[in-house]
């Protein structure tokens, strides 16, 4: 097997199988524009999660007090 058999068949799997409901989302994009952009909707619903989950955390670091907020904790600070 050559290098150009490897990379062709990482294009083939990518094209085929990684992108597929893609391609099945390409046709919907005149009928429904709701559907044709589910995929975008769903990345900023996971953004949005993931966005309130760390900022809940930083929360309740901040209400234990565990953060050293000197000016000496890091060296390049003074």
């Amino acid at each position: 097997m050559s290098w150009k058999g490897f990379f062709e068949g990482i294009q083939e799997f990518s094209e085929d199988i990684l992108f597929a409901p893609f391609e099945a989302l390409r046709f919907m994009e005149l009928d429904n524009w709701w559907a044709a952009n589910v995929m975008s909707w769903l990345f900023l619903a996971i953004g949005f999660v993931a966005f309130m989950y760390w900022m809940r955390e930083l929360a309740r670091i901040n209400a234990r007090g565990e953060e050293d907020r000197s000016q000496t904790s890091h060296s390049y600070l003074g």
